[in-house]
């Protein structure tokens, strides 16, 4: 996939009041793979909706998302299967991990599902955000600043041509979120995949080639 579309899109949530100060929000906007992007946002302007519209787990909105030139909302289950297999893949705010399993396990178990990286790179991956003394933790017992690092490993065992981030940083000291966008970076830059990060306040350092306002 080299790039997604919107056009027009607005949440039904806010159809009644469209905002008019949005530089996304019932705009003809496109991200390109290989750029990085952040969209900023105050609380309850509709960040997490957005990843969840481009990640095609809501639909409950006006205007196209569109795939190169594919509607997304078309798009059959077993295509979005495919899709998230092997192109688009999303941090989620909540993190999704199993909170039985612990930090290695949740990693390994989309890695096993994916094939795409060997043990030594994953071990490296909780070194390099300074979680490597969490690998055998159950998720249950280590923080959320330390499970968002476990979930950006996790979201990096994949091909990708687009990485969805809402807000993942948001519970990160300095040093920990400058560990995370060097590891998101290099990855970034090495395979050629796009960034779209979303904040409503602290987010993760990285060259963005645009700045959208929620």
């Amino acid at each position: 996939m080299q790039k997604i579309t919107l056009q027009g899109v607005l949440p039904l949530v806010f159809q009644s009041a469209p905002p008019r100060d949005s530089g996304v929000w019932t705009r003809d906007i496109s991200f390109a793979r290989g750029q990085l992007y952040l969209v900023e946002a105050a609380s309850g302007r509709g960040k997490t909706s957005l990843c969840s519209y481009l990640h095609g787990s809501r639909l409950d909105y006006s205007g196209r998302v569109l795939f190169d030139d594919e509607d997304a909302a078309r798009l059959s289950p077993a295509a979005w299967g495919k899709i998230r297999r092997s192109s688009l893949g999303i941090i989620f705010q909540g993190l999704r991990l199993f909170p039985e399993l612990t930090a290695l396990e949740n990693v390994r178990l989309k890695n096993r599902l994916t094939g795409f990286r060997d043990e030594r790179w994953i071990r490296d991956a909780f070194e390099r955000l300074g979680i490597a003394d969490k690998l055998n933790a159950p998720v249950a017992k280590i923080s959320f600043g330390q499970q968002q690092r476990v979930a950006l490993a996790r979201g990096l065992c994949q091909p990708l041509d687009f990485l969805l981030m809402d807000e993942p940083v948001s519970h990160l000291d300095e040093e920990n979120s400058r560990r995370a966008g060097e590891l998101i970076l290099e990855e970034a830059t090495r395979t050629g995949f796009a960034v779209i990060a979303t904040s409503i306040g602290k987010h993760v350092e990285l060259p963005y080639h645009q700045i959208l306002h929620l």
